[in-house]
């Protein structure tokens, strides 16, 4: 079962970012992003990293593992 991570979304839209802006930081496409997003992909290690560092959150707060970010 692929998983949805609403916190990634949230923290995207209230920095207003696009999702274009977004796959630009990932160095993906829009639509590779968009599917992250939407859970029709699963997220690498390596994006969740780059988008917990450039927010300046933990990978759990981006997973919803926690509620501290």
């Amino acid at each position: 079962m692929k998983m949805i991570y609403k916190n990634i979304k949230a923290i995207r839209e209230d920095n207003d970012l696009t999702q274009k802006q977004m796959a630009e930081l990932l160095n993906v496409s829009q639509n590779t992003y968009s599917q992250y997003e939407t859970g029709k992909i699963e997220w690498t290690a390596s994006s969740l990293v780059i988008i917990a560092d450039y927010f300046n959150v933990s990978v759990d707060y981006l997973l919803d593992r926690t509620n501290e970010k």
